[in-house]
């Protein structure tokens, strides 16, 4: 294989090893973060009943207003029984009195119910402080697995990156610019094999010459539909005279076609000549 292109090929195959370090550290941190958003719903969830319980305990001190108000009607009822004279307004009165004693035990039944209401919700505070507490010490433990996991890929990448560097320094920089020309687009793709005579950049079929020369791997070839730089993944067999085979499976179909149909003619015209 040609130096430079030997060279293209072990650069794309490094780069591939570096964008694949993103991909890997965003699946290591994703249980992580998850984890993360987890302990923080248990705090919404927490604000959000501190903020309801803060409004029930608003509509138990309106009740109790309304409470003292009817106890002080009561009493009010209570010093003009003794003034009332006639048996109208003695019925009036008492049924003030009754009105305002039903209000009265209505609003203590609501105050209650809004203390019920409060206590399920204290409740619940409490489960969500233990669940989040279980939370929290499996997100203790799952930053220490997590930051091995990163150091781990840590010490990978920089090996890597030293391999790069060492590659970078004995490469011509026309070739370099060359390849970064085309993995602006292409991205990892820009330096493909070729299987079954196809480019597996675009997988589209190459052309008998363009395949040839890829074969032979003399030179850097590029992909004529896509522009991807091309290389092939085997070895160039050898014809019997030592030199490199070129020839296509399509030209050699071709070939085979051709001297199938030259031996027939020939054996055709041999039997006419016999007859």
């Amino acid at each position: 294989m040609n130096k430079y292109l030997e060279q293209l090929v072990g650069l794309s195959q490094i780069d591939q090893k570096i964008d694949g370090y993103a991909p890997r550290i965003d699946a290591i941190n994703k249980d992580l973060n998850t984890k993360k958003q987890e302990i923080e719903s248990f705090d919404a969830d927490v604000a959000a009943i501190d903020e309801e319980i803060a409004e029930i305990k608003v509509q138990i001190g309106s009740t109790n207003v309304h409470i003292a108000e009817f106890n002080a009607k009561i009493k009010d009822v209570a010093k003009k029984s003794a003034t009332l004279k006639t048996e109208k307004e003695i019925k009036a009165l008492n049924l003030e009195e009754e009105l305002a004693k039903d209000q009265l035990e209505a609003a203590n039944e609501e105050i209650e119910r809004l203390e019920r209401i409060i206590a399920t919700k204290e409740d619940n505070k409490t489960e969500l402080a233990a669940k989040k507490e279980t939370a929290a010490g499996e997100l203790t433990m799952l930053e220490a697995k997590v930051a091995d996991e990163l150091d781990a890929i840590k010490a990978e990448r920089d090996v890597i990156y030293a391999d790069k560097e060492k590659l970078l320094a004995g490469m011509d920089k026309k070739v370099l610019t060359f390849y970064e020309k085309i993995r602006k687009w292409a991205k990892n793709s820009a330096v493909v094999p070729v299987r079954k005579q196809a480019c597996y950049g675009c997988f589209m079929r190459i052309n008998d010459k363009t395949y040839a020369n890829v074969l032979k791997s003399d030179e850097i070839v590029t992909c004529p539909h896509c522009g991807r730089i091309l290389y092939s993944e085997e070895a160039p067999k050898e014809t019997q005279d030592g030199a490199i085979e070129t020839e296509t499976p399509a030209a050699k179909k071709t070939a085979s076609k051709k001297t199938t149909a030259k031996t027939a003619t020939k054996k055709s015209a041999k039997k006419a000549d016999e007859e």
